[in-house]
Parts: structure tokens; C-alpha cells; sequence
């Protein structure tokens, strides 16, 4: 399979990115999901829209800090204005967006907010909060994902497997198409890669790799339904911390067994080895989520917070 996606929606002027697109998506569905939740448990939905807008702005602040500090930080520590702001001011200045977000940045930052959402807004345990938002945030990482998958990011290791791609994109930048091809508008340029005989030789080049993105997201799928099984079909929601910690096993054990599929990305691995970043930094996860998994216990009707 060659996979050579545009960019997005072009609406007249409005151009929507598909990877943008997957991240409304996520939060779309996140937000209904709550919503039963919070109907489910007689909850205000006042204070599901507050828990919507503190939930976008910690997985968009964590994800994009988690890239800096826990993938490149030293190339941020000398481009400090490019952590916040979606340009580069060198060797020209560009808008490139927010190339860079890691879900385990995201991860902590969500954690962190629902602490202070449950004692400022909802006034529930931690645990009773933490235990269902992470159904939505498993809904939300298989559309993120995809989203990935449409950037030609995040891909695997190359591969003579069947399940092989042809990411034309991850293979050649907008610049490396551009010069080969002699086309100026890149969108063109990597159409004529992929359709025209004249640059058969230049798509012979790329290697097929494995879809890492779509691995995690068929994996996450399942993680999302055996969720929202234990949420609304077990007993499950009233031991506090049982789907906090199920959630951390399973979706973390996935990453951490994708990873031996993706490429390197760079990070810490490059100082400790023997696994990658995202492994190292997905065993803490999982270590906290069996911990909470077998000493989840039923609150006792006081209901006394954490």
C-alpha cells in the first residue's frame, strides 16, 4: 500500500487538517461520553462543560511540554519562543504548527487537572474522577492516532511484512519532493512521487514500514470497549481506583509493546538504552496502574476523598 493522504478538508478558503480533524473528533465523542456518565451518576452537566474546557487545555499544554522536555530538549532549551508557539524563527521564520506532542505529557497533565477539578469543581475523591474520565481519554487516543497515521507520523520500523506502507511522506520532506521533482507546490510534487512513471524510481526509494499508529489504535479500541464494559455492566465504578488502574495496564502495556515497531524518536533512550522513550516513560503507568488495580477497595459511605 502507498500511502500519500492531502492534508486535509479544503472548504473554499478553510483549510482543516485531518489530524485536527481526529482531535475534534476525540474530544466530540470524550464530551457525549461524559455526558451519560454524568446523567448516569445525577451529576451537573455545568460541571462536565468545566471539566471539558480544563480537560482540552491539560492534554494540549501536557502533550506539547511532554514532547519538549521528554523528546527534544535540546534543540527547546535553545529555541525557547518554540515551545508555546507554532513557528520557527530559524534559519527562516515558518508556521509549521505544533510538530510535537507526547501522549504520556498528556497523560500527566490530565492527572494533575482532575486532582484540582475534583476538589474545586466536583468535590468527588480523585479516584471517583479519574475513574471514569479515562473511558473518553481511551476513545479519544484511538482517534489521535489516526490522526497520526494521516500525517505520516509516528510510523514503524521497515518491514517485508504484508501489513507494509509506503509512508511518501515520512520518506521525503516537502523541500526533498519539491527539488527531486522540480514541481513547486509540494501537494503536486508528491502526487507525481506516487502517479507519474517519469518519478517511478524516486517511489521504488521508499521502504515499506510498519502503520505503528494503526496497531495502537486497533489495540486501543479494545481497551476503550473492555472500559466502558467495566463502567456500565460490572460493579466495577464502585471500587475506586478499578478503571483508573485497568486503564493505565492495558492502554500503557499496548504502547510499550507497539514500540518495538517504531522507529526511534529519540529522547532518553539515547542515554539509558535497552528500551525507548515511550517504553521507559510507559512503565511508571503501568507500575501505578497495578498498584491501583489491586488495592482498589469499595469507599465506605462517607465516601472519603483521596
Amino acid at each position: 500500500m502507498i500511502w500519500n493522504p492531502s492534508e486535509g478538508l479544503h472548504l473554499g478558503p478553510i483549510n482543516i487538517r485531518f489530524y485536527s480533524l481526529m482531535f475534534v473528533v476525540a474530544f466530540g465523542l470524550g464530551w457525549y461520553i461524559m455526558k451519560r456518565i454524568y446523567i448516569n451518576e445525577k451529576e451537573s452537566l455545568e460541571k462536565l462543560d468545566t471539566l471539558f474546557i480544563w480537560t482540552v487545555l491539560a492534554t494540549l499544554l501536557g502533550a506539547r511540554l511532554g514532547h519538549v522536555f521528554f523528546y527534544d530538549w535540546e534543540y527547546f532549551r535553545n529555541h525557547p519562543l518554540e515551545i508555546l508557539l507554532p513557528f520557527k524563527f530559524e534559519p527562516e521564520f515558518q508556521f509549521t504548527g505544533f510538530a510535537g506532542l507526547a501522549s504520556h505529557g498528556a497523560a500527566i497533565a490530565i492527572i494533575i487537572t482532575m486532582y484540582f477539578y475534583s476538589k474545586k469543581v466536583i468535590q468527588r475523591p480523585l479516584l471517583w474522577v479519574l475513574d471514569r474520565v479515562v473511558i473518553p481519554v481511551a476513545c479519544g487516543a484511538i482517534f489521535v492516532r489516526i490522526g497520526n497515521f494521516f500525517n505520516s507520523e509516528i510510523v514503524g520500523k521497515v518491514t517485508n511484512s504484508q501489513f507494509g506502507i509506503k509512508f511518501v511522506r515520512d520518506y521525503y520532506s516537502n523541500q526533498d519532493a519539491v527539488s527531486k521533482t522540480n514541481i513547486s507546490n509540494p501537494n503536486e510534487a508528491y502526487d507525481a512521487i506516487v502517479n507519474n512513471p517519469k518519478f517511478a524510481d524516486l517511489l521504488a526509494q521508499v521502504p515499506l514500514k510498519h502503520p505503528a499508529q494503526l496497531y495502537e489504535a486497533f489495540c486501543y479500541v479494545f481497551v476503550f470497549f473492555i472500559l466502558l464494559f467495566l463502567y456500565w455492566k460490572t460493579n466495577a465504578k464502585e471500587k475506586h481506583g478499578l478503571i483508573f488502574g485497568t486503564f493505565l495496564i492495558l492502554l500503557w502495556s499496548v504502547r510499550f509493546i507497539v514500540e518495538y515497531v517504531k522507529e526511534s524518536q529519540g529522547g532518553i533512550e539515547e542515554s539509558l538504552g535497552l528500551f525507548t522513550t515511550g517504553q521507559w516513560l510507559s512503565i511508571p503507568f503501568i507500575m501505578v496502574g497495578i498498584y491501583f488495580m489491586f488495592m482498589a477497595e469499595k469507599p465506605l459511605p462517607e465516601d472519603i476523598e483521596l
